[in-house]
Parts: C-alpha cells; sequence; structure tokens
C-alpha cells in the first residue's frame, strides 16, 4: 500500500452525463441536504467500467435507462468537491441526448434543466460551473 503526501488532494473518482434534452438545455441534479447543483452520475465502484456506472447511476437517480452505446465519452475533468471538503472530484465525462422524462429518486432532491449558456440563476459546484458548462458552450460555438 502506498501513502500519499499530505499535500496530496483525496479523490473521488466518478463518472458522470452531460444530458442535453431536444431543446439544447442541460439537466443538472442537487441531492438531498446540499446547495449545488452538479452533473447526474456519480462513484464509480471497483472493477466498474465509468460507462457502466453511469447507467447504474442515472437508473438509480433518475428512473432513466440509457445504453451504454449512446453515451459519448467527453474526457476527463477534475475540480474541487462541491460536498467534500479536501476532496477533488475526478469526473469520466459523458454526453448523452435524451427526450424523456427524469424525476429525482435516492439521494437526488431536485432536478433543473439550464439553458448552459448561462448558470440557470442556481448555485452550481465548482466541477459544473468552472469546467463542464464552459466546455459544453465551447463545443456549440464550434458546431455552429
Amino acid at each position: 500500500m502506498t501513502h500519499s503526501s499530505a499535500a496530496s488532494p483525496r479523490l473521488i473518482r466518478i463518472a458522470a452525463a452531460l444530458l442535453i434534452g431536444p431543446d439544447g438545455r442541460t439537466l443538472l441534479v442537487r441531492k438531498r441536504g446540499t446547495q449545488a447543483f452538479m452533473q447526474p452520475g456519480g462513484k464509480i465502484e471497483a472493477h466498474e467500467q465509468p460507462v457502466y456506472a453511469l447507467v447504474r447511476e442515472l437508473e438509480e437517480e433518475l428512473g432513466l435507462v440509457i445504453n451504454p452505446a449512446h453515451a459519448a465519452y467527453l474526457g476527463q475533468f477534475s475540480a474541487p468537491a462541491a460536498n467534500e471538503p479536501g476532496y477533488v472530484v475526478q469526473a469520466e465525462l459523458f454526453q448523452l441526448t435524451i427526450d424523456s422524462q427524469v424525476s429525482p429518486a435516492a439521494e437526488i432532491e431536485e432536478v433543473r434543466w439550464i439553458d448552459p449558456a448561462t448558470d440557470g440563476e442556481i448555485t452550481l459546484a465548482p466541477l459544473t460551473r468552472d469546467l463542464i458548462l464552459p466546455f459544453y458552450r465551447a463545443s456549440l460555438i464550434e458546431t455552429a
């Protein structure tokens, strides 16, 4: 077993979704007892492929059943964790276009569709605010 230095941040590995609706808005979730909205998804279990963690989490949290073949891998993004001080969240990010109803379940208290050009006038997790939404905005400009 190796020990990390005290300066090394503790890492939380997650699979996250950039869920896009037919109107181009993106879906964000807020966990029960927290303030920040973030991408849906969750922790990757030991020996679990990120896309299958995403499939599992989307079904648990939103009742959304997806085909893993439809999840386009966008890359790895890291930022300070919104709800765990001293931790960094490392997200394997996938994009999915959906046209189905979702409803909060498990630890999700609220879902919100926002225009990606704005912050939706809500508190956003650092990963969403600083990396994922700017990444999505830039991709919209490139394809325009």
